[in-house]
C-alpha cells in the first residue's frame, strides 16, 4: 500500500465509515505459527484417537477434522455431539493460565474508531479484547438460535456513538449444541439463512452494505468469498459503486478468487504482499501515531483552559493494571475529558522529569483522585502506587468536598471489602463510594457518576 491509499484508509476508519471483518489467521499465538483453529482441531481428533499423517489445510483445519471424523467407519460419531467437543475444546485453551489474547486481535480492537466488528470464528477473543476498552454488544447470526436470544444491531446505533462497540458472530457463537459452524455444510446453511432472507440480523448487514469492508485473514473458500462479498454489497459486484472493500489475505494470482474478483469486482482491491498480521500491525502503528499527535495538540490547547490543574488523576499499578488503567482513560476521553483535564503518566510524564516529584505535584493539584483496586496490586508488599494513595488521603484531609478519592476496582467481581493495603486502611477507604469498572471499562453506574463530576468541575471552573 503506498502513503496515499494509507491514508484514505485511516482517514475512513476515523470517520466510522470501515468495518474489520476478522478471520482465522490473526487468531495465531505468539510464536507467529500456531493457530487456535489448528489447535482446536488437534484437541478434537485427539479426543476421538483419530490420528491423521497428513497435515491439515492451514486455517480450515476445524473443517477438515470434523470431515474425516464423520468419513470414520468405525466408532463413527454424532454429528450433534461435535459441537460439545469443539466447544469444549475452545474453552479449555481459552482458559488456560498462559493462554493472551492474540496480538492482532488486540491491536484491531485498540482503535477505537471502530464501532462495528464481524467475526468469522465462534470464539470470543475479539469481545474479550473490545471490553478493555468498551462495552460490547454481542450479535450472533445462527440459523438455530431460539427466538428468545435473537438480537439486531439497534436502529439508533449510530446516535449512540461511544457507548458501546458492536460486534456480530456471522456463522454463531461457540456453544455446546449446534448453533454455530464447524464445517463447509454449516457454512453454507448460514449462506442460505441470509439468501433465502429469513436472517435475523438484517439491520446489521445494511449497515455492512453502507460502509467499507477490511477483510482481514478471513481464508474464504471461493464459493463463500464470492457469496459474502455478494451479499454485503448494495448492487452487482460487476457495476460500479462508491463502495469498496480491501482483503487482505493470502491469495495467489492465479486463484479461482483472485481470477473472478479482478474481472468482476474491481471495487475489491486484493493485498496479497502483506501477512494480514503485519497489515493490523501497521495499521495500528499508523492510526495510533495520528492518535497521539491529536492528543498533543489537544493537551496544548487543554493546558490554557485548566491552568489549575487536572480533573482526573489515575493512580494505579504499572506492573499489574496497566492495560486497565489504558481503558479507563479512554472511557474518560469517550466522556468528553480532554487529554489536558487528565493526569496519567503514560501520557503527562515526559522525558527527563523527576518522575516523583512530578506525581506528587500532580496529586496535590488535580481534583479528583481515581486509584485502581486490584488484587493482584493488592497483594504486592511494596510499589510506589502505595505512595501516592498515602499523598491522595493526606490531601483529603484539606479538601472541603465529599468526591475527591473515588476508589475504581478493576477486578470482574465488586467486593470493596477484599482489598487491605495499609493506604486503603489508613485513608478509612471504606467510607467511600467504590466504583466497578471491570478491565478498566466503567459500569454504568461508574459512567454516570464519571459524567456529574466533570459537569461539576467544569462548573466549578467557570465559578
Amino acid at each position: 500500500m503506498n502513503e496515499a491509499t494509507w491514508r484514505r484508509l485511516l482517514d475512513r476508519i476515523r470517520d466510522g465509515l470501515v468495518v474489520p471483518v476478522v478471520g482465522p489467521r490473526l487468531m495465531l499465538e505468539p510464536d507467529g505459527q500456531t493457530s487456535l483453529q489448528g489447535r482446536v482441531a488437534e484437541a478434537l481428533l485427539s479426543s476421538y484417537d483419530l490420528v491423521i499423517e497428513e497435515p491439515l489445510p492451514p486455517f480450515r483445519e476445524l473443517n477438515e477434522a470434523v470431515s474425516c471424523l464423520l468419513a470414520k467407519d468405525k466408532d463413527r460419531p454424532k454429528l450433534q455431539d461435535l459441537y460439545a467437543d469443539v466447544d469444549y475444546a475452545i474453552n479449555k485453551i481459552l482458559r488456560e493460565s498462559n493462554y493472551a489474547i492474540p496480538e492482532p486481535i488486540r491491536q484491531l480492537t485498540e482503535i477505537a474508531d471502530f464501532h462495528l466488528f464481524v467475526t468469522l470464528m465462534p470464539d470470543d477473543l475479539i469481545a474479550r479484547s473490545l471490553r478493555r476498552r468498551c462495552a460490547v454488544n454481542e450479535i450472533i447470526h445462527s440459523p438455530a438460535l431460539p427466538s428468545s436470544e435473537v438480537t439486531d444491531l439497534p436502529n439508533n446505533w449510530a446516535e449512540r456513538l461511544g457507548e458501546e462497540t458492536h460486534l456480530l458472530y456471522l456463522f454463531g457463537k461457540s456453544r455446546p449444541a449446534p448453533m454455530f459452524a464447524i464445517h463447509d455444510e454449516d457454512n453454507l446453511e448460514y449462506a442460505y439463512n441470509v439468501i433465502a432472507g429469513i436472517s435475523r440480523v438484517t439491520t446489521f448487514l445494511e449497515a455492512l452494505q453502507q460502509r467499507y469492508l477490511l477483510l482481514i485473514g478471513c481464508n474464504f473458500p471461493d464459493w463463500l468469498g464470492r457469496f459474502f462479498l455478494r451479499a454485503t454489497s448494495p448492487s452487482r459486484l460487476s457495476e460500479e459503486s462508491t463502495r469498496r472493500e480491501l482483503l487482505i489475505d493470502q491469495l495467489q494470482p492465479t486463484e479461482s478468487l483472485t481470477l473472478f474478483l479482478e474481472r468482476y469486482s474491481k471495487e475489491t482491491e486484493i493485498l496479497s504482499d502483506i501477512p494480514p498480521v503485519e497489515f493490523v500491525s501497521e495499521l495500528h502503528r499508523r492510526w495510533k501515531e495520528e492518535r497521539n499527535l491529536e492528543q498533543g495538540r489537544d493537551a496544548g490547547r487543554d493546558r490554557k483552559q485548566v491552568p489549575s490543574g487536572t480533573m482526573f488523576f489515575i493512580s494505579y499499578s504499572r506492573r499489574t493494571d496497566l492495560p486497565r488503567a489504558e481503558s479507563l482513560y479512554r472511557a474518560l476521553l469517550d466522556l468528553g475529558v480532554r487529554a489536558g483535564e487528565m493526569w496519567f503518566d503514560r501520557h503527562t510524564i515526559e522525558p527527563g522529569q523527576d518522575f516523583r516529584q512530578h506525581i506528587l505535584d500532580g496529586i496535590r493539584s488535580c481534583r479528583y483522585f481515581l486509584p485502581l483496586l486490584s488484587e493482584a496490586a493488592n497483594e504486592r508488599d511494596e510499589a510506589f502506587v502505595f505512595e501516592e494513595w498515602q499523598a491522595a488521603n493526606a490531601r483529603k484531609k484539606q479538601i472541603n468536598y465529599d468526591d475527591f478519592i473515588i476508589p475504581i476496582i478493576v477486578d470482574p467481581e465488586f467486593a470493596p471489602e477484599r482489598y487491605r493495603a495499609k493506604p486503603v486502611r489508613d485513608g478509612d477507604w471504606a467510607q467511600l463510594d467504590f466504583g466497578h469498572a471491570p478491565e478498566g471499562v466503567p459500569d454504568e453506574r461508574v459512567t454516570a457518576k464519571l459524567r456529574k463530576l466533570v459537569r461539576e468541575a467544569r462548573r466549578s471552573h467557570e465559578e
